[in-house]
């Protein structure tokens, strides 16, 4: 095992930023291609992007979440993709972290491992000696298709009792990979299916979801890291929020670059002259803080819980759902004013406005980050009713 030093959080936020350039140039093949360019991934890895949530005894970083928004933000600045799959990375990783020790240092052979997962329980499993036998398939993978390891969710018929969802690590090589992915937003996400068939996965590998849910971690050495001491909906959480307020905030460079360009049909020689350009900037940018403020929220209840090991109430967790809800319904808010503000000229496949637009619009339809969904769940605790799903 090895250890590392850990770059600061600010260091973590340079590098980010120093990706952007690399991303936005690689934004349109990402699209076309609908995964992410091999240069966008070795530029990632160099900067330690994928060693963020890795344990330190294995070269990783342990990245506290408020350094995961400030990394995220300038990934979403720099493509909606690539951004979206990173952040992704950082969540599946995490949850190795929940295996007992011996499963990590199975997944853990570099610190730049890339693991995809999902929450759905879309799969079947059997008893098996010494584990489960896996049949079935998961859909929205991002990142599947630069990943070594999957995590899934599958619920386990026992020989007695009832059934129960249970989670997994495979190796992606024991998968079938169903190329399905023709979208209209986050085309370079690469969220394709995987299909298990018959796939026995050793019992090491296989932990109860109630458990997981429930915070019965498996792991030993991660128990006191306060990286480790998080809900899995609440490090989820952390992973996610950032990059929509970093594609809202390069809709708005976008936006100012191209600000003093003629309105068509007009007499004003620069759209910066128009009152109407000053109500909707003004409207887009302050929704825009707002949902940054969202966002550092969602990540400083994990970090302090984190620090402390205090228990999280549940108000706390379905809180940190609303967040995410208000962070997306906001952002998408915010891109739709500056794309309507744009012109005829920001329809063209040239033009990044309208990648983005249809980026945040993508994001918003994810069951655990539309704002609907998430707004009720909070409407529901206000008004003292118990949350209608266990993923809290």
């Amino acid at each position: 095992m090895e250890t590392t030093d850990v770059p600061t959080r600010e260091e973590m936020r340079r590098r980010a930023s120093e990706l952007v350039p690399v991303l936005r140039a690689n934004a349109a093949w990402t699209e076309q291609n609908r995964q992410l360019h091999p240069e966008s991934i070795e530029a990632a890895a160099d900067a330690g992007i994928f060693r963020m949530r890795v344990p330190k005894r294995y070269g990783g970083y342990e990245c506290d979440a408020q350094t995961l928004v400030d990394v995220s933000i300038e990934l979403g600045r720099g493509d909606g993709s690539t951004a979206w799959v990173f952040s992704v990375y950082w969540i599946p990783g995490w949850m190795v972290g929940m295996f007992p020790d011996e499963v990590q240092d199975e997944v853990f052979t570099s610190p730049d491992v890339r693991v995809c997962g999902t929450l759905s329980p879309s799969g079947m499993a059997a008893p098996a000696d010494g584990g489960i036998v896996v049949n079935g398939k998961w859909g929205f993978i991002s990142g599947a298709l630069h990943a070594q390891w999957q995590e899934i969710i599958a619920i386990l018929v026992p020989e007695q009792g009832e059934p129960y969802p249970v989670m997994a690590l495979v190796p992606i090589s024991e998968l079938e990979i169903v190329d399905d992915w023709h979208v209209g937003g986050l085309r370079g996400s690469g969220s394709v299916t995987t299909v298990a068939k018959d796939v026995f996965i050793p019992q090491a590998r296989v932990l109860p979801l109630p458990s997981v849910m429930t915070e019965q971690y498996a792991s030993v050495l991660n128990a006191e890291s306060p990286a480790f001491r998080v809900p899995l909906l609440g490090a989820a959480n952390s992973a996610s929020v950032g990059g929509p307020v970093g594609l809202a905030k390069a809709a708005l460079e976008l936006f100012y670059e191209r600000m003093n360009r003629k309105l068509t049909y007009t007499n004003y020689e620069s759209q910066a002259e128009a009152p109407i350009t000053h109500l909707r900037v003004a409207d887009a940018a302050v929704k825009i803080d707002q949902a940054e403020f969202h966002a550092r929220r969602v990540a400083e209840l994990a970090d302090r819980k984190g620090l402390t090991g205090e228990p999280w109430t549940l108000e706390e967790r379905i809180r940190s759902r609303a967040d995410i809800g208000t962070i997306c319904k906001l952002t998408k808010s915010a891109v739709e004013t500056l794309a309507m503000s744009s012109g005829g000229s920001s329809l063209y496949d040239t033009s990044p406005m309208q990648r983005i637009l249809r980026d945040i619009q993508a994001i918003n339809l994810h069951a655990l980050m539309a704002p609907d969904a998430n707004h009720e769940l909070y409407g529901r605790m206000i008004c003292g009713l118990e949350p209608n799903t266990t993923y809290v």
